[in-house]
């Protein structure tokens, strides 16, 4: 598997897992907009990247994984409108967590594209 396959792989695996095992900080970031309960929203998100890992990391899935993964970061982008909204008062190390997500979303969405490649 190619270097950024595994990284990339790796880090929505561990995100992922995340959700299921420290729910509450992914519960507080879904937006109020989406129907139904947030810690529906946040397992429901966790095992969508958990899929898209195990999708990475297989070579005859991993063009479509890619794929995937790059809609799954431009679709939980508006969590990380939400988080720097809310975050918009906190300390300053607080929000620099919170508004530096939200660039960070466009190298991720590119590292997904140059993987589904």
């Amino acid at each position: 598997m190619k270097k950024d396959a595994v990284a990339l792989a790796s880090l929505l695996a561990t995100t992922g897992l995340l959700h299921f095992a420290v729910p509450r900080p992914f519960d507080s970031i879904v937006p109020r907009s989406l129907p139904g309960k947030p810690r529906t929203w946040t397992y429901l998100s966790g095992a969508a990247e958990l899929a898209v890992a195990a999708a990475i990391a297989h070579p005859r899935t991993r063009k479509l994984g890619g794929i995937a993964a790059a809609g799954l970061f431009v679709g939980v982008f508006p969590a990380n409108v939400k988080m720097a909204v809310d975050w918009r008062n906190a300390s300053p190390a607080r929000r620099a967590i919170a508004f530096g997500r939200l660039p960070l979303q466009v190298p991720l969405v590119l590292w997904a594209r140059r993987v589904a490649r």
